[in-house]
């Protein structure tokens, strides 16, 4: 998911795509206890998608408050 994408994106929509992504985040830490992942570069993946979300979502806080 690039940076470009999310800013388009409401607060709403991105809280709601951050939970679902520490959700599959969840999942995959189910799966790896159980020795079930079938591709580990997916938890950088989430990880980083996250903290972009979370950017996006500080920036567009305190560009608020800015006003």
């Amino acid at each position: 998911m690039k940076h470009k994408d999310l800013k388009e994106f409401t607060d709403q929509e991105l809280n709601d795509k951050e939970k679902q992504l520490k959700k599959e985040l969840f999942e995959l830490n189910c799966q790896r206890q159980l020795g079930r992942v079938e591709k580990p570069s997916s938890f950088k993946n989430i990880k980083r998608d996250i903290a972009r979300i979370l950017t996006v979502l500080s920036k567009k806080k305190n560009h608020g408050k800015k006003n």
